[in-house]
């Protein structure tokens, strides 16, 4: 609630300066008579009109307050808040070949890290429909763009090194993930794509299928994963079992950064788990969700209330004043 024209009620400053001339309007009417024996009226109880000779001017001042707030136009209502949201579109692209086995993102390998940080990025989003895209020698689609971050969730806990044959086909990728943004209406449309490899497969070129996102208005953001020098590959060995192997990390970081330059974006080298975590955060503060706020307000007079029972109080303080209270000079 609130007052349209709250300068009315500096007005209720009356009201004291009413009950203080009436005060002193009964002490300057009372008699002036002296009597010398009162023991004959004493023990009379006052009548109901002596003890509710106050009331014609309680309801004078109660009258003049309902008035005054009247005046000040009291209003109510709420205020309405609209939130409008530009989201963007995503689409995941994850490397699943055999090199993502390497265990150098300690306590996991690779995709296991990479599959963490992606999970923890999907959650940080919203109102951003989001696909995922998995390949090696060969691409599909995991999840097409959906604002289901809990199927989603589930399907990328599904990804795991073999569902393709071994390879690293990144044009292939990143065409298949444009294909999935061609139909976009989004004002952003973003690909983050994610290797540790060199393309090695397929039958696009990965600067061609740069050229087609920027062309579409996409932006990629590509991630080379793996910690420099080398890292421990597990093999099965037919005899001695599980054993580790060196084995060197191969990223064309040239490769990786033309493709980003190419269509707006970045290329971050993650060499750890943390770093990795930390280039997704960085992404996501870069992609941020268009939120555009709208305030209405819509109040209803109420003034219209307080008029009619201030104006009825205010007659029966004129009917009692000269009828049941009625003075005599």
């Amino acid at each position: 609630m609130r007052f349209g024209s709250p300068i009315f009620l500096l007005l209720l400053g009356i009201i004291p300066l009413l009950i203080w001339d009436y005060l002193r309007s009964l002490k300057s009417r009372q008699a002036g008579i002296t009597f010398s024996d009162v023991s004959i009226v004493k023990n009379i109880r006052p009548g109901f009109r002596v003890k509710a000779r106050h009331l014609p001017v309680i309801l004078r001042g109660v009258a003049i307050f309902i008035f005054i707030l009247a005046m000040a136009r009291p209003q109510s209502g709420q205020e309405l808040e609209e939130i409008i949201t530009e989201g963007i579109d995503i689409v995941l692209t994850l490397d699943t070949s055999g090199s993502m086995k390497a265990e150098d993102f300690k306590p996991q390998n690779r995709l296991g890290a990479a599959k963490e940080v992606i999970s923890q990025f999907i959650e940080s989003r919203r109102n951003d429909r989001i696909g995922l895209v998995v390949f090696a020698r060969y691409s599909f689609t995991q999840c097409p763009l959906t604002l289901d971050y809990g199927i989603l969730l589930d399907l990328l806990e599904e990804i795991d090194i073999g569902i393709i044959e071994d390879g690293t086909a990144i044009g292939t990728a990143i065409a298949n993930s444009v294909n999935r943004l061609r139909d976009s209406e989004s004002k952003s449309k973003v690909i983050i794509l994610l290797t540790d490899g060199i393309n090695n497969a397929g039958k696009i070129d990965p600067l061609t299928a740069a050229k087609t996102a920027k062309a579409l208005g996409i932006k990629i953001y590509t991630i080379g994963a793996g910690k420099p020098g080398g890292a421990l590959y597990p093999v099965q060995d037919p005899i001695f079992g599980k054993r580790y192997v060196r084995m060197d990390t191969e990223i064309d970081e040239v490769l990786l950064e033309n493709i980003a330059e190419e269509t707006g974006g970045m290329y971050f080298r993650a060499k750890d788990e943390k770093g990795l975590k930390n280039i997704y955060e960085t992404i996501g503060e870069l992609e941020k969700t268009e939120i555009e706020t709208k305030e209405y307000a819509n109040y209803t007079e109420l003034a219209g209330y307080f008029i009619l029972p201030g104006f009825m109080i205010f007659l029966m303080e004129i009917i009692l004043s000269n009828t049941l209270f009625r003075k005599l000079p």
